[in-house]
């Protein structure tokens, strides 16, 4: 079996002896683990993702029915084989009852122990499959969704590599790190990610809208203020880097900050120390996540943007591309927001071949905000089971130049040249050929060919 695929034991029991006899009977076979105390057997527990617990029920100081409780209430997937030299039938019935899958009395031949753990091995196999479906096409572990409460779905190589140096940028808990890309590309996700995935993951997560905060109370809402500070302070108030010290603060859309307050955010980020309006300076602890979808390298340039602050927060720099140029997860993340859409109201439906044709022509100026928008209307509208190509509505407000008009049933660019629709995609794509051709589905070197005959002047409206 490969070392991927075998099954992680740990053998939680007093007696030094018998545990290490135990893991050599077994070390060719399973990943084994050794615990003594019910300490190390903790530890052990959080770290190692274990798969099946050998537990003895006398345990120095504490019940092995307590541990197994506790271990079923904080790791329900694991599968609890427990073992004494003391049960009687009230013991046995209690660690069932307590979801033990098996119980053995010792003194047992170590093949019987064997047979035991085969028994749940196909559990544990199901277990797996299990997991491995419900994150497929996941980027994230369930553990980490659930930490995130956020969704991280993608095959591209563009989201492949963001996803790659988000977990690189999270093991440097001090590094400040900057996250460029259009409003709706998921900024915030990939801030989630870096600090759930770093070792301030147990502290306060702060996400903080900068352009959603009244100038006049900027600093009081950063820094906080004491009682009677000024006009309206009528208690202490606990600004936002307070409340993230020891974790992670996310500034976004940063560009919007006023010079004042970058000058504040400076100083605060230099020194470590903050200081509460009406209070003594405080020392604080904190790593600071900023985004944007603004061009900070041109603010700077222009003198709108302190060029100190920028360089200070893009210790690490990160850019989210927009979802028009990562064609290959849009119907990914459709079809997933339409089977939990479907999930959350009961009934199932999916998408038409056309339908999905149809999302792939569109240009997402909300990026997965605005797909996740246009499923949700679709589901909602739609009058059958199956989404056609009707139920996909785009938003009227966006501008129609910049979004190819999607042509009607029955037409087919594969054998039909239409002027608008060449012209609409090299807009949208900003003058890639290649991208244009595939909003069309068309190959690179047709698109090039028709495109040529369109500026000759000399097309056909159907060629088959």
């Amino acid at each position: 079996m490969e070392t991927a695929d075998k099954i992680k034991i740990l053998i939680l029991d007093d007696e030094q002896q018998f545990t290490k006899e135990l893991s050599g009977f077994f070390e060719d076979d399973y990943i084994t683990y050794e615990a003594n105390n019910v300490g190390d057997g903790r530890r052990i527990l959080k770290e190692k993702d274990i798969d099946l617990l050998i537990l003895d029920v006398r345990l120095p100081g504490i019940s092995g029915l307590e541990i197994l409780q506790e271990v079923k209430e904080q790791f329900s997937n694991i599968e609890v084989i427990v073992i004494s030299a003391h049960g009687d039938m009230d013991t046995v019935i209690k660690a069932l009852r307590l979801g033990a899958f098996d119980y053995l009395r010792k003194p047992f031949r170590f093949i019987d122990l064997q047979v035991a753990i085969e028994r749940s091995q196909k559990f544990l196999e199901m277990r797996r499959k299990l997991k491995q479906m419900e994150e497929r096409n996941s980027l994230i572990s369930k553990a980490l969704e659930e930490k995130i409460d956020r969704h991280f779905i993608g095959v591209s190589k563009e989201i492949l590599q963001v996803y790659e140096q988000a977990k690189t940028v999270a093991k440097y808990q001090d590094a400040n790190v900057l996250i460029t890309g259009e409003s709706g590309t998921g900024k915030e996700n990939i801030a989630r990610i870096i600090h759930f995935s770093s070792t301030r993951n147990e502290r306060i997560f702060c996400a903080v809208n900068s352009s959603a905060i009244t100038e006049t109370l900027l600093e009081s809402e950063f820094f906080g203020h004491k009682k009677g500070s000024f006009t309206g302070a009528i208690s202490d108030h606990e600004g936002y880097f307070s409340q993230a010290n020891g974790g992670t603060l996310f500034l976004d859309e940063i560009a919007d900050l006023p010079s004042h307050m970058q000058v504040k955010l400076l100083r605060a980020l230099e020194t470590g120390v903050i200081q509460p309006i009406g209070s003594k300076p405080k020392k604080i602890n904190i790593r600071i996540i900023t985004a944007s979808n603004k061009d900070l390298d041109k603010l700077v340039y222009e003198g709108k943007f302190r060029e100190d602050l920028y360089y200070r927060i893009n210790q690490a720099k990160i850019e989210l591309l927009p979802l028009r140029q990562r064609g290959s997860d849009i119907i990914l993340l459709a079809r997933y927001f339409l089977e939990k859409y479907s999930e959350l109201n009961g009934i199932v439906k999916k998408l038409s071949p056309i339908a999905e044709k149809k999302l792939l022509q569109y240009h997402y100026p909300g990026n997965v905000r605005e797909l996740l928008n246009i499923i949700k209307f679709a589901y909602i509208n739609s009058d059958s089971n199956l989404i056609n190509s009707k139920d996909i509505i785009f938003p009227s407000i966006n501008n129609y130049k910049n979004r190819i008009e999607i042509p009607p049933e029955g037409v087919d660019l594969e054998h039909e040249i239409i002027p608008s629709y060449y012209q609409a995609a090299l807009t949208i794509s900003k003058g890639n050929a290649s991208e244009a051709a595939r909003l069309l589905g068309l190959k690179p070197h047709t698109f090039r060919a028709r495109l040529k005959s369109i500026e000759n002047g000399k097309y056909i409206y159907r060629t088959k």
